[in-house]
């Protein structure tokens, strides 16, 4: 089957003072990224649709069920590795305002704060129920984030660096599986459907 990964549209910033979680919604410009995901799967089947419960991936998706008239599974074990933050910052912003994680994330690395195995093994584990959920030659699209598909493709690749990959706002990614538990990744974070926006 194949696997279609999409990193989220770009969403606010967000900082709670009172202890509350960071769940930021798209930006205007994020939401005209999402409008594009339809395009750039126009002619594809799209046999089942994943989002992490995240807000920034529900509302990327959201297009994309509306266009096949599907409904989007939101699954917990999908969130990203700051789902429990109460602060959010947009990547482009990170540098100034977080320069350690800035800088751990640039050489590969997760954050400081992320206990590395837990997040990998749950993301492993609900991507490849989704895998086995879909049998022959099906098409599930799993729109996520930047660090749920690289704790993933690091997985099939084997590599240590659990960021292999700079990954743009609604990025697609393909990995097809195999029955016999061969994963290949065939493009990483395609982002023609989105020139000009990112």
């Amino acid at each position: 089957m194949q696997l279609i990964l999409v990193r989220h549209a770009l969403p606010q910033r967000v900082e709670h003072g009172d202890g509350t979680f960071a769940d930021p919604g798209l930006t205007p410009e994020g939401h005209a990224q999402a409008e594009r995901l339809v395009t750039a799967l126009d002619g594809e089947p799209v046999d089942a649709l994943y989002t992490s419960t995240m807000r920034r991936a529900v509302e990327t998706a959201a297009p994309l069920a509306a266009a096949r008239g599907i409904t989007a599974i939101t699954r917990a074990d999908l969130r990203e590795f700051d789902a429990e933050r109460t602060e959010y910052v947009p990547i482009a912003q990170m540098a100034e305002a977080d320069p350690e994680s800035w800088e751990r994330m640039r050489a590969g690395h997760l954050p400081a704060h992320v206990d590395v195995d837990g997040f990998v093994g749950r993301v492993r584990a609900g991507i490849e129920e989704i895998v086995a959920a879909h049998p022959g030659r099906a098409t599930a699209v799993v729109v996520a984030h930047a660090g749920v598909v690289n704790a993933y493709l690091a997985t099939v690749l084997r590599t240590d660096r659990m960021l292999p990959f700079p990954l743009d706002y609604v990025g697609v990614t393909r990995v097809f599986c195999a029955r016999d538990g061969l994963r290949k990744a065939r493009t990483v974070n395609d982002i023609s459907h989105v020139r000009g926006l990112v």
